[in-house]
C-alpha cells in the first residue's frame, strides 16, 4: 500500500526537500504541495491524501486551523503531522485538540521523517516522549485548563491506570511490560478506553489525561 501525502510550507524549500525525500521511498507518494493553510485544504479536498505534513505557521491559515479543516471535513481519513519546532511550544495543546496525530521537528533526520509519516499514516499518534512530551509538558505549565467536561467515573481502575501511561509516552508493549499483561489485553482496555471517553487517538488521550490532572507537567515514566 501507498502512503499519499502532501506537504504545506510556505518556504519553498522546506517543501522541496521534504517531498524529495519522501519520494525515494517505494510505499510513499507526495501527491501535491501547497504554500499556505487554504491552498492546503483545497489540495487535500481535490486530492485526499493519507497525510497532510502542515507547518505551524503558514500565512492566510495558519497550520492548526488547516489541521482542524483537513481532519473534519476527511472525516479523519486524511491524519495531520505538524511541522514545528522547540520554539512553538504554545501551539502544541491546540494542534492536538484540532486533531493533529503527531509532530515533527523541522530538523528531523530522514529515518525520522519517514517514521514519522508511515506511523501517522497507519493510525497512530507520534508522541515519542522526546518530541511530543516535552512540548505538552512545557506549554501545560503555563496553561490553567478549563474545567474537565469529563470525568474517569466510567473507567475501571485500569482502564484509568493505561490513560496515565499512555499520556507519559509509553508504548502497547512498554505498558504490557510494566502491568505484566499481553499486548492484546493492552489493546482491549485501550479500546474500551477510547470508546468510553470519546477518543480518536492516544493524543487525544494525552489531552485528556492532562485536562484531568492525572498527570503532572513534566513528570516522566517511572
Amino acid at each position: 500500500m501507498v502512503i499519499r501525502v502532501i506537504v504545506a510550507d510556505d518556504q519553498a524549500v522546506v517543501r522541496t526537500a521534504f517531498s524529495s525525500l519522501l519520494d525515494t521511498q517505494e510505499d510513499i507518494e507526495v501527491v501535491g504541495e501547497a504554500r499556505d493553510g487554504e491552498e492546503a485544504v483545497r489540495v487535500v479536498a481535490e486530492l485526499r491524501p493519507d497525510v497532510a505534513l502542515l507547518d505551524i505557521r503558514m500565512p492566510r491559515l495558519g497550520g492548526i486551523d488547516a489541521a482542524r479543516e483537513i481532519v473534519t471535513a476527511s472525516g479523519g481519513a486524511t491524519k495531520a503531522l505538524m511541522l514545528t519546532t522547540f520554539g512553538l511550544d504554545e501551539y502544541v495543546y491546540d494542534a492536538l485538540t484540532a486533531g493533529a496525530s503527531g509532530f515533527l521537528l523541522k530538523d528531523a533526520t530522514f529515518p525520522e521523517l519517514l517514521h514519522a509519516v508511515r506511523v501517522v499514516a497507519d493510525g497512530h499518534a507520534l508522541l515519542a516522549p522526546e518530541i511530543t512530551g516535552r512540548l505538552i509538558a512545557e506549554f501545560t505549565r503555563q496553561r490553567v485548563s478549563a474545567p474537565p467536561v469529563r470525568s474517569v467515573e466510567g473507567l475501571t481502575a485500569r482502564e484509568a491506570e493505561v490513560l496515565v501511561l499512555i499520556a507519559q509516552g509509553l508504548s502497547n508493549a512498554d505498558i504490557a511490560a510494566r502491568l505484566t499483561i499481553t499486548d492484546h489485553t493492552v489493546k482491549t482496555h485501550i479500546n474500551r478506553l477510547f470508546a468510553k471517553m470519546g477518543l480518536r487517538d492516544r493524543a487525544q488521550a494525552v489531552i485528556l489525561a492532562y485536562e484531568l490532572g492525572l498527570v503532572v507537567a513534566g513528570t516522566r515514566a517511572g
